[in-house]
């Protein structure tokens, strides 16, 4: 899935793509919305809240209206040139397409996609917690939402949109790992949780405006990460097997020396204490 320093960064291609565009043509193909037109709308913004992304529309006659969307595992938007060919994704993936004078913006494979009044915005992102890459990111109502669940798993924790959002996967495997915290640990016990939030926001916020995803500080290939994708891999400070399992419904990374608290049965497989 997505991180929210991709949706991020995918918001901000809409946003040089669009803003301040009106709209000469939409086509839509989901059924929800096949016969919705927005010919002649203007693009006011694009933002994202966590790992959602709100297009934010406007008419000479009419309250301003939100394109939701939401990448989930596999969804992406891209920007074209007018006559430009299409190349991201095959056709039959193709969701939206928004036409102006100077771009052309193709949504692909999208989820929960929805137009809602402006104003009614909070009933689609309402639930989400702090943003992280958010101009109104607040650490401490992030930890207070973490700590509302004390006997969950911190793995669990960092990863529910409700909490904080914008964690994803790969922030929650490297952020847990750079903290030296099992992902198996209750929230309760983690050690330092402001300090966890903390740092999972810096890592976020580093990220932004760039694809390749780093929290090494190296971008090239196979040096990105310290944990996540590198299973029966030597850890980077201890030279111990990256470990895998699952966690809830996601694959955890982790290194059991430098996050001890979980530990190898004899048939092999990585499970929890």
């Amino acid at each position: 899935m997505p991180e929210g320093d991709t949706v991020w960064n995918t918001a901000r291609v809409l946003q040089r793509a669009l803003a301040g565009a009106r709209l000469t043509g939409s086509d839509f193909r989901v059924p929800q919305l096949a016969a919705t037109d927005l010919t002649g709308w203007t693009v006011r913004e694009s933002a994202s809240r966590g790992k959602h992304l709100l297009l934010r529309l406007a008419a000479t006659d009419a309250a301003p209206w939100t394109l939701h969307s939401h990448l989930r595992m596999d969804g992406a938007w891209r920007a074209y040139a007018p006559g430009e060919r299409w190349t991201a994704r095959p056709a039959h993936l193709i969701r939206v397409v928004l036409r102006s004078p100077a771009a052309v913006a193709v949504g692909y494979h999208l989820h929960e996609l929805a137009l809602v009044p402006t104003a009614d915005e909070e009933s689609l992102v309402g639930h989400l917690g702090p943003d992280l890459l958010g101009p109104d990111w607040d650490a401490d109502e992030a930890v207070h939402r973490l700590a509302a669940d004390p006997d969950r798993t911190i793995g669990e924790a960092l990863l529910d949109q409700r909490n904080l959002a914008g964690v994803g996967n790969l922030y929650k495997c490297e952020v847990l790992f750079l903290r030296g915290v099992s992902p198996w640990t209750p929230v309760g016990a983690v050690p330092d949780l402001p300090g966890t939030v903390a740092l999972a926001q810096r890592l976020l916020a580093a990220n932004r405006g760039r694809w390749t995803q780093s929290t090494t500080g190296v971008l090239r290939r196979g040096g990105t990460s310290y944990v996540y994708g590198r299973r029966a891999q030597p850890c980077r400070r201890c030279g111990t097997s990256i470990r895998k399992e699952e966690l809830g419904e996601r694959v955890t990374y982790w290194c059991p020396a430098c996050q001890p608290g979980v530990e190898l049965p004899p048939n092999g497989q990585d499970r929890p204490r």
